[in-house]
């Protein structure tokens, strides 16, 4: 290794394996190389005093682990939030966007729209009003549209209104492999005592609960020891409780098993259920923009919009479209604009949805069909054949894609609106009186398709 930075990258892969993308994601993968003295003592920057403390609690071990597989000899690991993020001093009106473009999730960075407004209204009340709002609150919809963000908002604000309160954030996955870990060593005393003296018990993914009896058991058993005691319990899950399928197979009578199904979910239906579906366009488009102002991008309204025109129900693929795009600035130079942007989101799309025809594809085929190449396309080169391919390629793209006479003009060199307002007239022209040339424009649509 090079550096404690390569090291640290390295032990950090070791995590990744190891942890659910939830988990690693917040509090795991922020993490920051501040020294490595040669006593064998490992520092580490962490973001904020929350996620410190989560850290030093639950996942020291496995840094040490991690550290330990890549160095060879043991370390003792030390966290520290940096200075700036312990000054007590009035919140900024907006976030410093991080370089990479991550931001904390708090309230103050979670985009509202109607899709979402609901839940985010309960999850403040909660923050606001530990086990005195809504107890348990269940937080439920599709992966990537926010739950895990409010689950931390609640938890973060909590700690600064409440620095004294126990707060245990958990993953239903972690929770399981700790229980397990802990009947194998025999000491599943010191479990119960991780959560049972929480003062607001967070529990992300608690659909994982499905077909795992003792994990089951001993929840139950913890939900009951926390809401009887007034604590706050906050659930997600990726569907409503009425659908999580609590028991699988057991060596229990069917009336056992029908009987902790029942008492399991009626519990995590006592508080408010509320839902997070996909965000409607609108909202789409602001949280690209959000992204993009995070990372200093400036994004084009027209590409804000052909993005979350195409990406709709995950806020993960939009945050990714936008870190792709920024990625073609930062290494190649190219400006965020709709060519770009449809290469960028055909690998982001899923089975569902079709991928759409790029304008690259279009340009590429059109210049094999005449001999000339796609720069001499988008250029200003007015040779008989560069043009007729010119006009064939604005015609196709306006034809499969639809884009506006203005975007069009943009990847054609920056042509005006008139220029291809003629150039389509023209080629419709040509197209009614050349057999030939109408045979030529369909193989090229049947080629870009395929």
């Amino acid at each position: 290794m090079d550096s404690f930075n390569d090291v640290l990258a390295a032990a950090k892969e070791y995590c990744k394996e190891r942890l659910v993308d939830a988990t690693y994601n917040l509090y795991i993968d922020g993490l920051e190389a501040v020294r490595f003295e040669a006593g064998g003592k490992v520092t580490l920057a962490v973001r904020n005093d929350f996620i410190c403390t989560i850290v030093r609690d639950r996942y020291t071990p496995l840094l040490k682990e991690a550290l330990a597989s890549v160095l060879g000899f043991d370390v003792e690991v030390e966290l520290v939030v940096p200075a700036a993020e312990k000054q007590e001093a009035p919140a900024p009106a907006e976030p410093e966007p991080e370089p990479d473009g991550r931001y904390d999730f708090t309230f103050e960075n979670f985009i509202k729209g109607p899709s979402n407004q609901f839940a985010y209204a309960a999850a403040q009340a909660v923050a606001s009003n530990p086990s005195g709002a809504y107890n348990p609150l269940f937080i439920y919809g599709q992966s990537g549209l926010g739950k895990t963000h409010l689950l931390t908002a609640i938890a973060t604000e909590i700690k600064k209104n409440h620095p004294e309160f126990n707060i245990v954030y958990v993953d239903c996955e972690t929770f399981t492999n700790e229980l397990i870990t802990s009947i194998q060593a025999g000491r599943t005393d010191e479990f119960r005592q991780t959560y049972r003296p929480a003062d607001v018990l967070l529990v992300d993914d608690i659909q994982f609960i499905a077909g795992k009896e003792s994990t089951q058991e001993e929840f139950f058993h913890t939900f009951n020891t926390l809401h009887g005691a007034g604590k706050q319990i906050v659930l997600a899950s990726d569907r409503p409780a009425k659908e999580i399928k609590i028991v699988l197979t057991s060596d229990r009578p069917p009336s056992e098993m029908t009987q902790l199904e029942d008492r399991l979910r009626t519990r995590f239906e006592w508080g408010l259920l509320v839902d997070v579906a996909p965000p409607d366009f609108e909202t789409r488009v602001a949280i690209i923009r959000r992204k993009a102002e995070l990372l200093n991008l400036h994004m084009p309204d027209e590409v804000s919009e052909f993005i979350a025109n195409h990406l709709k129900s995950n806020i993960r693929q939009l945050e990714g479209a936008v870190k792709k795009l920024n990625a073609y600035y930062l290494l190649e130079g190219i400006q965020p604009a709709i060519g770009v942007a449809q290469n960028a989101i055909k690998d982001i799309l899923n089975e569902t949805q079709p991928v759409p025809v790029t304008i690259e594809k279009i340009i590429s085929e059109v210049a094999r069909t005449y001999n000339v190449s796609p720069a001499e396309i988008r250029g200003m080169r007015r040779t008989a054949n560069i043009s007729s391919a010119r006009q064939t390629a604005i015609y196709v793209v306006r034809e499969i894609t639809g884009m506006s006479m203005e975007d069009i003009g943009r990847e054609f060199s920056g042509r005006d609106h008139s220029t291809i307002v003629y150039s389509l007239k023209a080629m419709e022209q040509n197209l009614e009186n050349d057999r030939r040339l109408k045979e030529t424009v369909e193989d090229i649509i049947k080629n870009v398709r395929s």
